[in-house]
């Protein structure tokens, strides 16, 4: 392939991975089917449910027209394959454009069938439909959603691809292409798994993610997952009315300090271990006088004479935990994106040391 089609396939596909996957700076730019698509879908506080009907079939419509719009561009890029002629097109090409156009076809059978009889057949109708009484439609409860989404004590969170909604009545996971509803009075919830980052992408922060599974004892309802930041699982549990359920190997860390400790662990995990002398006894904490002591700072991050952290010569005296918290006690609360990257006093000598001093004893 020349230049002109590479540049081309480059652009188009970031471009087509961003538009389905939509960064922050897509969402900064309007370049959403959501802000595309503004005048059309009207307002989701208005009108919840019926806004996410209309999303989710322009969503799908609108990334189901990416291939084919790949091929219109190519049409220009690539001029002298022919390919605004398909009959003389080569073989590969005419393959593709039958699958460009098969998709948006596939999109838009499926988008006329979800719309007869006023939308009642989308996924989200039909899964609202389960909770209506015999007397009343699927809509009756729509506009109960409707009116739960408008107000202001709502438990909101995630990105704008996996968001997390709770109301006094329903538990709800808005995805690109579909949304899951459940009602609170007959859900179990349950943190199936827990995800330790030392550094979260949006800030210079450990972070914990939490995997839960909501699953309707109403078996035509299908379970779904949400993820939420650990910080945020009390909430998440004042808004619920079911509790929630912990698998065993599940440790829940609701504070910003309780983070810190788990990342500052795992980063001393792996710095050079110290190796205590055969004729020296290790005692008791003296931080909290229950576990033995398990650290010693050592000068590890940079030579002797250089930087701002100084060689301790105090013996093995504090335990892992207990350390940990001295550093974060020393911390400036206001500012935790330089927890990690800060230098504290010993406890006891008051030698200046960072994380990648501080080793575990062997």
């Amino acid at each position: 392939m020349d230049s002109p089609e590479v540049t081309f396939t480059l652009a188009y596909v970031v471009f087509a991975v961003c538009f389905v996957f939509t960064p922050t700076e897509f969402h900064s730019a309007g370049l959403t089917v959501q802000n595309l698509l503004s005048g059309w879908l009207g307002s989701e506080d208005a009108a919840f449910v019926p806004y996410h009907v209309r999303r989710t079939a322009a969503t799908l419509l609108c990334h189901s027209l990416l291939p084919l719009g790949y091929y219109v561009g190519m049409c220009f890029a690539a001029s002298e394959k022919r390919l605004y002629s398909p009959s003389q097109a080569p073989e590969t090409w005419r393959v593709f454009l039958l699958l460009a156009l098969t998709l948006p076809t596939i999109a838009c059978t499926l988008i006329y069938y979800w719309s007869r009889d006023r939308w009642a057949h989308h996924p989200l109708a039909r899964t609202l439909a389960h909770y209506a009484f015999p007397q009343s439609g699927w809509r009756a409860v729509a506009s109960s959603v409707d009116t739960e989404f408008r107000r202001i004590d709502k438990f909101a969170t995630g990105a704008p691809g996996a968001r997390v909604i709770v109301t006094d009545t329903w538990v709800m996971k808005v995805t690109t292409y579909r949304v899951h509803v459940a009602q609170q009075q007959d859900v179990h919830l349950t943190v199936t798994e827990s995800q330790q980052h030392d550094l979260s992408p949006d800030s210079n922060l450990p972070v914990q993610l939490l995997t839960i599974r909501v699953a309707s004892a109403n078996p035509a309802v299908p379970a779904f997952d949400i993820r939420l930041n650990s910080t945020e699982y009390g909430e998440l549990c004042e808004k619920l009315r079911a509790p929630i359920r912990s698998a065993a190997n599940v440790v829940i860390h609701q504070s910003l300090g309780d983070l810190f400790l788990e990342t500052f662990a795992s980063l001393v995990e792996v710095n050079p271990a110290y190796s205590v002398p055969s004729s020296q006894d290790l005692e008791a904490c003296i931080g909290c006088m229950q576990n033995r002591a398990s650290v010693r700072l050592v000068k590890t991050c940079q030579e002797a004479d250089e930087g701002e952290c100084q060689q301790c010569c105090c013996r093995p005296m504090w335990c892992l935990t207990c350390m940990g918290k001295w550093f974060a006690s020393r911390q400036d609360p206001q500012r935790p994106d330089t927890w990690l990257a800060s230098r504290v006093p010993c406890p006891t000598c008051r030698a200046r040391f960072c994380i990648l001093d501080v080793c575990a004893v062997r």
